[in-house]
């Protein structure tokens, strides 16, 4: 049975028109740093208002189970960047960097023919000039860009050049998309445009625009986080801008736009699964996500489980490229067949959380520095933050799976979690439990057995390809 269908106009009228088929998309993704699953109008919020995205998933295709590839926001984006889990790139929490060795996306629609642009948070490396692990090293021709989120008045990096620029950071990051695309619509290479917003990340200083009585948007509300809905709603009105500047150029029918989130929400509540950012459990890892691509997709509903290591195969699909010899292998997949109702299955999605802590990086005090000792011709007052350890390729024990690791082998989710020596597991079955309330280990240990040897191996396959073995 196909998850999605189509209308009889976009039958009679081809999937693509024998120019587009010819033409290839330009490919817009949008990502949220920490907005939850239920933390949307169309997600059955109860009082968040975001009309813009609940336009959008009417209008498109909505992801009912989209997973971030980890509950928290740098290993996530190094896993839209790879394709891979990312362990394997060296990111195995926050402030990590990704290895330049990485094939990125960038770099492969860059070398494909697109014109590459990312504006927002980047958290997988460093913003300083000629740094292979800046948004430039990554393959982006242009980019506007924090170290990690920002707020109000942000210092950004622009192409490697410090700046202190007036206005919300969410704001900001969306002027620098519109014009890159006003820029570059008119040229000859498609476009691939990544705006990573910095909301509704705390402490929640940004407010929506153009709204009476905006800075007290939703203290009437039994919430005691009303900053972080008035960010969902400020990243919704950017939504909207995108969504009529993309009608307004013309380019709106041919091309993909993706909007996601980096992990979980804050509000166990309405995270769409038990726990929160930060936890494996569905909480931590069930994030919103809408696409639309008007010229190919009619509205419809996915509930396949997809998670974000598949945007990077599911776009070099979408461009014609084919992955090359000697390319480190992916952990996600080509998600076109799926979007077309050819496929209903998938292969199992791994999860892995806490085998490393996480590394702090304060956007505005870091870059704020920068600017200064530039203006002042000092030395770099952060040279060790240029590279980091990528150049460091770490041996592991086989036997060393701390943490918190789950294998989603849907509908079935089993979790591995290891402790001080002492390892828990725990069976879940989504389909009938989506919040993970029942814990089915102790009746199906035939299966256990199973999904335990199969998550083991592919534990130990990510510690190979993090000491360099795939390079």
């Amino acid at each position: 049975m196909k998850l999605f269908s189509f209308s009889w106009a976009y039958l009679l009228l081809g999937l693509f028109s024998i120019s587009q088929a010819k033409e290839r998309p330009h490919i817009v993704l949008v990502m949220a740093d920490d907005h939850g699953y239920g933390d949307c109008g169309f997600t059955g919020h109860p009082f968040v208002k975001t009309p813009h995205l609940d336009e959008m998933a009417e209008a498109g295709v909505v992801f009912s189970r989209f997973y971030a590839s980890a509950p928290v926001c740098s290993p996530t984006r190094a896993s839209v960047m790879t394709g891979r889990h990312p362990f394997r790139a060296n990111v195995p929490n926050h402030g990590h960097y990704m290895r330049p060795d990485e094939w990125t996306i960038a770099e492969q629609l860059g070398d494909a023919g697109y014109v590459t642009g990312h504006f927002g948070k980047w958290h997988i490396g460093s913003v300083q000039p000629d740094s292979p692990t800046s948004p430039g090293g990554a393959g982006f021709d242009e980019w506007l860009s924090g170290l990690n989120f920002f707020d109000n008045d942000p210092y950004l990096s622009h192409n490697g050049k410090y700046r202190r620029i007036k206005g919300a950071g969410t704001v900001i990051s969306m002027d620098a998309t519109l014009k890159f695309l006003s820029k570059h619509k008119d040229g000859k290479k498609p476009m691939f445009t990544v705006t990573w917003f910095p909301s509704p990340h705390s402490p929640h200083p940004e407010i929506p625009q153009g709204m009476k009585n905006a800075a007290t948007l939703y203290k009437d509300q039994k919430t005691k986080m009303p900053g972080y809905f008035r960010e969902i709603t400020l990243l919704d009105q950017q939504i909207g801008r995108l969504r009529k500047h993309l009608r307004k150029l013309g380019i709106e029918k041919n091309t993909l736009f993706l909007y996601c989130s980096d992990n979980g929400g804050l509000v166990t509540e309405s995270s769409g699964g038990r726990a929160k950012k930060g936890s494996i459990y569905e909480g931590g890892l069930r994030v919103p996500a809408v696409l639309e691509w008007p010229s190919r997709f009619s509205s419809g509903k996915i509930n396949l489980p997809v998670f974000s290591s598949d945007l990077y195969p599911t776009f070099l699909s979408i461009a014609g490229i084919k992955l090359k010899p000697g390319q480190p292998m992916l952990d996600g997949i080509d998600l076109l067949p799926v979007l077309d109702g050819q496929r209903t299955s998938r292969p199992a999605m791994g999860f892995w959380h806490g085998f490393q802590n996480g590394q702090g990086t304060w956007n505005d005090r870091i870059i704020k520095a920068l600017l200064e000792a530039e203006q002042e011709g000092k030395t770099n007052p952060f040279p060790e933050r240029i590279l980091k350890n990528v150049k460091e390729f770490p041996t592991f024990d086989p036997s060393d799976l701390r943490g918190h690791a789950a294998w989603n082998d849907w509908p079935w989710k089993l979790h591995r979690i290891e402790t001080r020596a002492k390892v828990v597991y725990e069976l879940y079955d989504l389909k009938k439990d989506p919040m993970e309330t029942t814990d089915l280990s102790e009746k199906e240990p035939v299966r256990v057995a199973g999904m335990k040897k199969s998550l083991e191996n592919w534990q130990r396959s990510v510690l190979r390809s993090w000491a360099g073995k795939d390079y």
